[in-house]
């Protein structure tokens, strides 16, 4: 599909954005996990309520000024992947032209907000499924999406996650619906010029990898949204030094989105504290909306005048890096995520 990439005529000095903080909204959760196959019959009835939860919130900040926001990852589902269920794989669904992108699509379309929508993607021409966000531009068109490229599988003190049981990292770039929006050389972080911001995305576990932000930032990201589902201690305290390092060190904003509060029947308590993480600091939030975090963000910035008087991109060696250290040799990771 092709179109022409439309800009404001006279852009914003500043752009407001928004995040959620919320979780579930389906109300008829059963109490205990032995139940629930009982929710089976019921899935497109979870998927739709928590569409409209999240369209909603994006109504409350669009009223509030907001432009572009980024909902939670699997805005539109439980995280489910706290146990092992096979239920839950029919919820993937196609990043292009499926119910919940459809119903995103038509509220960015509305009320001229870009939006970014985390989901439970199923690859229409392989079946694959992965942790997919779409980016909707101002108009309504889908532009693509990325998929998350680290999936992790294990437990801490809190809890397990078995996110390799669901979905798989990729090998290859999400499909990008509109030619030119996706300004990234590098195929495997895309970056979509929007209405309103160059914007990246990374999701979850990714940020603790050096490589993503960096690759966003290097080619042309502005703003970063960073959606997650996350608990536990050493997740805790790396949440409030991760985005900070990453957004000071390659001059962007980095916006991290995590579930607040408990789902049923898990009950696993996610602890929030979404923030944004700018150049020079953490940026004002307004947190007067329940679920809603907003901010600004300037419409350019030079990554180059930098008022510490470091020149990091410039004076980067990335000649002489190389593979400094050795690391343990990397397992085979197990292919997951189809029907």
């Amino acid at each position: 599909m092709s179109r022409s990439i439309t800009s404001p005529t006279s852009p914003p000095a500043m752009v407001r954005c928004a995040m959620t903080e919320t979780r579930n909204a389906y109300a008829d959760m059963p109490a205990h996990v032995r139940e629930l196959d009982d929710l089976a019959p019921h899935l497109e009835d979870l998927r739709a309520a928590n569409v409209a939860h999240n369209i909603g919130l994006i109504r409350t900040a669009a009223a509030k000024g907001a432009q572009v926001i980024g909902l939670g990852e699997f805005c539109t589902t439980p995280y489910f992947a706290l146990s092992r269920h096979p239920m839950w794989l029919a919820l993937a669904e196609d990043p292009l032209e499926g119910a919940s992108v459809r119903s995103f699509a038509a509220v960015a379309r509305e009320l001229e907000v870009v939006i970014v929508a985390p989901i439970y993607e199923r690859c229409r021409t392989t079946g694959v499924r992965y942790n997919t966000a779409v980016v909707i531009d101002a108009d309504g068109m889908v532009l693509g999406g990325y998929r998350k490229t680290h999936v992790p599988d294990g437990s801490n003190e809190r809890g397990s996650f078995h996110e390799r049981f669901y979905y798989q990292a990729p090998d290859g770039p999400a499909p990008v619906q509109v030619p030119g929006s996706n300004i990234s050389k590098n195929p495997m972080f895309p970056v979509f010029r929007t209405r309103w911001l160059p914007i990246g995305v990374s999701i979850c576990y990714d940020r603790h990898f050096g490589g993503v932000h960096r690759s966003l930032a290097a080619n042309g990201a502005l703003l970063i949204f960073a959606p997650a589902v996350t608990f536990g201690a050493q997740s805790e305290r790396m949440w409030e030094l991760e985005f900070p390092v990453d957004a000071a060190r390659y001059r962007v904003w980095i916006a991290g989105s995590n579930r607040l509060g408990a789902e049923p029947p898990w009950g696993q308590p996610f602890y929030g504290r979404s923030y944004v993480a700018g150049p020079d600091g953490r940026a004002p939030v307004d947190r007067s909306v329940p679920e809603l975090v907003l901010f600004d963000v300037p419409a350019r910035v030079s990554r180059l005048n930098d008022p510490s008087g470091w020149r990091l991109v410039e004076d980067r060696r990335d000649d002489l890096y190389g593979e400094a250290v050795s690391l343990p040799t990397k397992p085979k990771r197990r292919r997951a995520g189809r029907a």
